[in-house]
């Protein structure tokens, strides 16, 4: 049996940081676009939804070619509200609707511009052959690797999570991943029964570096636009 995919990208009208970030301009198009012109290149995504709170981002979605068949309540656009109820919320309009009652569900957050549809496609086909519970996107860590965290205290260095007994060469350390937020999928049981996108079987989606780029401040916006535009 085919695997129905419902594609969500999730994007509210409230950013702190940047306001109005997901319209924002980047390389003559709003930031949002880059997301749903990829996803919609997709060969495994049935149905591509956007949840948002505001009619601009809602307008802006619908003319590069994303559905929004409902706008998110105010509820669920507040800062600490979290990407699964707001994903819970989305499934259960669209089952409830007769609109699609999806297998697995993919998350593309707006602020990953760099994310091109080889990741979405590899992220999806990677869930499908492995059955997986979830699949994350990660990057490999660099040289600043958690056995080297510390913590301050009273001007006194102090280890963060692990003890470090002695001075380890870089290349001595086992490799670490880290999420960079551009792609998330999972299975519907999990999302909806444990409300999580994490199941017990969660796979790994390794991305480089040079598409993981997560928008968090102006100077993301500037360097999103230089590689963009490099890239063109």
């Amino acid at each position: 049996m085919d695997k129905k995919i419902l594609g969500i990208i999730t994007a509210r009208g409230g950013s702190k940081r940047i306001p109005k970030k997901n319209v924002k301009l980047l390389a003559g198009k709003p930031l949002i676009a880059y997301t749903i012109l990829e996803a919609k290149r997709s060969k495994y995504i049935d149905k591509l939804i956007v949840s948002t709170d505001d009619e601009e981002i809602a307008q802006i979605s619908r003319e590069y070619g994303a559905e929004v068949p409902f706008m998110r309540p105010k509820e669920l656009a507040e800062d600490m509200t979290k990407s699964v109820d707001v994903l819970i919320h989305a499934v259960k309009f669209m089952e409830d609707n007769d609109l699609l009652l999806p297998d697995i569900i993919v998350l593309l957050e707006p602020t990953a511009p760099l994310r091109t549809v080889d990741d979405i496609d590899s992220g999806i086909k990677k869930h499908l052959d492995t059955d997986a519970d979830s699949v994350v996107g990660v990057i490999k860590g660099d040289n600043r690797h958690p056995l080297k965290a510390k913590i301050i205290e009273n001007d006194r260095i102090k280890d963060y999570s692990f003890e470090e007994k002695e001075i380890i060469r870089s290349q001595d350390l086992p490799p670490v991943y880290y999420r960079n937020g551009a792609y998330y999928s999972v299975k519907r049981e999990v999302l909806m029964k444990e409300r999580t996108l994490y199941g017990k079987d969660t796979r790994p989606l390794i991305m480089d570096e040079s598409r993981s780029l997560d928008i968090n401040s102006e100077f993301d916006l500037k360097l999103a636009e230089a590689l963009i535009k490099n890239r063109i």
